[in-house]
């Protein structure tokens, strides 16, 4: 589904992901482990295709499609879709009017998925004004349940968010990548940051990847992984290539 190739980007002046390689098949999970300041949300950004991510080098091949240089919304239109670590507050604009431009025309779906999230009555407020931590992730999982992207991007979803809303967003984040579901075939996949490793009690990851200054440094088991940055920190990861 998505394929990654030396891809190398700066922000402002300085080069902030140095030759990066990935790639996620149809109805993998994989996650993205690495320190503060690594360049974690820098390789979800310049997916998603935002503009102050500047690609120098290497390309972003997506279904087979090369979008490189492809606006965001074009990559919205192709499924592609993500759940910011801090997303903006929107005066004037109503969490249902959102929705609603967002569904494809599906909006009898809206309060059931609404009522899943708890988000029922924060339709006519506007978006994330006001918001507590976990409301704001339970708005932005909410947007992207309506969206139903088949590529999803999760960047940290247990940051700022208290032990009951970890258990509503797994949940929710599982729905999405149809890890809820016993299928053979599943077609929704995904790349989630995570810090803590909490979202691995809800969502079974197929891959792990640790990213340290700029480059991705090993890759394994996800839970192996974890442990081993919870028993000997990061630095265990730039001793190798693999996990």
């Amino acid at each position: 589904m998505l394929k990654i190739e030396n891809l190398k980007v700066k922000v402002g002046d300085r080069e902030v992901l140095h030759g990066i390689d990935l790639q996620i098949n149809d109805g993998e999970t994989h996650v993205l482990m690495g320190p503060n300041g690594s360049g974690k949300s820098t390789l979800l950004m310049t997916i998603m295709g935002f503009g102050n991510y500047e690609i120098t080098d290497g390309r972003i091949v997506y279904n087979g499609k090369d979008i490189t240089h492809t606006p965001i919304h074009e990559r919205a239109k192709l499924g592609i879709g993500m759940l910011f670590q801090r997303p903006p507050t929107i005066s004037g604009l109503k969490l249902g009017k959102l929705l609603q431009a967002v569904s494809g025309g599906k909006t009898g779906d809206i309060p059931a998925f609404a009522r899943a999230v708890n988000m029922e009555g924060f339709l006519e407020r506007d978006i994330n004004k006001g918001f507590s931590g976990g409301e704001i992730k339970r708005s932005e999982a909410l947007q992207l349940m309506v969206q139903r992207p088949d590529f999803v991007m999760i960047d940290e979803p247990e940051s700022g968010v208290d032990l009951e809303n970890i258990s509503l967003m797994g949940h929710s984040i599982a729905q999405l990548l149809q890890k809820d579901q016993h299928i053979v075939n599943r077609q929704k996949s995904g790349l989630i940051i995570t810090h803590t490793g909490h979202i691995l009690n809800y969502v079974e990851a197929d891959f792990g990847h640790v990213m340290i200054d700029g480059q991705i440094r090993c890759h394994g088991n996800p839970r192996e992984i974890l442990n081993v940055i919870k028993v000997k920190g990061y630095k265990e990861c730039l001793a190798c290539q693999q996990i």
